[in-house]
């Protein structure tokens, strides 16, 4: 039986969570290059430092049956691509360095988080590993899915689903209000049965409306699918403008990109090499836009623009986003949870920008998605 594709990856690792959340609230965490940041008191009863562990790979061939191959070689892409994209956006900032924060899942895998903060460029940016097996249980997968009551409709009231998940993901929140905010996240799902698939996908949001920087984003994305199937971009681009929706503001939350899940119709080798272009061009369709804006300079009002957009993205993750809500609901490891939000944020009673103004051209694209290319 096929289960269910969508972002699970988002509630381990994804778009937010990036760390998975366990039923017993234990993880063990190994802290590289600093100290951690967080005094919480949360993150100290969940977390277990030891710094005599330092995996080449999470994968473990007996924990499930399946494709060990593909997992292998998806884990081997996903760490390259860590490496190779923390290093261009350490180049661009000039200044901060990744810190690594790796941890074990005690029932199976484990991760490695890059996290950037007080950058000369980025306020924040993290790019997190997460290779985990575990147990969905009927709950689990209906807070996971939008198809959650159609798949658990047939599952006894105890039984739970074995599951493999191995994901990349970042978030990357730049100071200046004209470098836009950069997401992706690209995942491997196995099942219990035999079950596949691939998805993930990258999305931009920025402040201002710049048409040359949304034609070398989105045109990136689109010479990519072109390549592999003509019908691509302009299917995951429309998934990606309805998912990101912040549905009490009617708007998106920024100006998309693509979103792709639940792909296992092709070969799983054809799949993979789409999914490997796509990841690998991060910094190729993100890294020009702050490196041409990075120096701007920008009004206090533009500023604080800047800031309430990040409310809106604070708004769209703690409200929608199905990963952040998993993770919450299931007492994951709250640090890795709330990666994704940005530092600062604003909120302004009842603000409505200026009738002709660049803040109300933004609205306008956030409330009609354009076709950039």
């Amino acid at each position: 039986m096929k289960l269910f594709s969508v972002t699970f990856l988002a509630l381990l690792s994804a778009s937010n969570a990036f760390t998975l959340p366990f039923s017993n609230g234990a993880a063990t965490s190994i802290h590289r290059g600093g100290m951690q940041s967080s005094n919480s008191a949360l993150a100290s009863t969940i977390e277990k430092a030891d710094t005599d562990v330092d995996l080449e790979s999470f994968l473990n061939e007996g924990d499930l049956e399946g494709n060990f191959p593909m997992r292998a070689k998806f884990e081997k892409t996903l760490r390259e691509a860590q490496i190779s994209i923390t290093k261009a956006i350490e180049e661009i900032d000039g200044e901060a360095t990744f810190q690594e924060d790796s941890w074990q899942r005690p029932t199976g895998g484990g991760g490695k988080s890059r996290v950037l903060s007080e950058g000369k460029v980025f306020e924040k940016a993290g790019v997190n590993l997460s290779v985990v097996y575990g147990t969905m249980s009927r709950e689990a997968l209906r807070a996971a899915t939008e198809k959650g009551d159609e798949i658990v409709k047939d599952m006894a009231p105890d039984e739970k689903v074995p599951f493999f998940a191995c994901g990349l993901s970042s978030v990357m929140h730049p100071r200046n209000p004209f470098c836009p905010t950069m997401h992706f996240n690209y995942r491997y799902f196995e099942t219990d049965g035999g079950a596949w698939w691939f998805g993930g996908g990258t999305d931009i949001t920025p402040s201002y409306v710049n048409e040359d920087d949304m034609k070398h984003f989105h045109g990136t994305y689109k010479e990519i699918c072109d390549k592999h199937d003509p019908n691509y971009y302009k299917e995951f681009k429309a998934w990606a403008d309805r998912y990101f929706v912040i549905q009490h503001r009617n708007e998106t939350r920024g100006f998309g990109g693509i979103f792709f899940d639940d792909q296992n119709e092709k070969d799983p080798e054809d799949i993979f090499a789409f999914s490997e272009e796509c990841l690998n061009s991060v910094v190729k369709a993100y890294g020009p836009i702050i490196e041409k804006h990075k120096d701007d300079e920008f009004t206090q009002k533009q500023k604080e623009w800047q800031l309430m957009r990040r409310g809106r993205y604070v708004e769209f993750n703690l409200v929608y986003d199905r990963g952040t809500i998993f993770g919450l609901k299931t007492g994951g490891r709250i640090e890795s949870i709330l990666m994704s939000l940005p530092e600062t944020a604003r909120w302004e009673y009842d603000h409505v920008p200026e009738p002709g103004s660049p803040e109300a051209e933004f609205i306008d694209v956030c409330k009609n998605p354009r076709d950039w290319v």
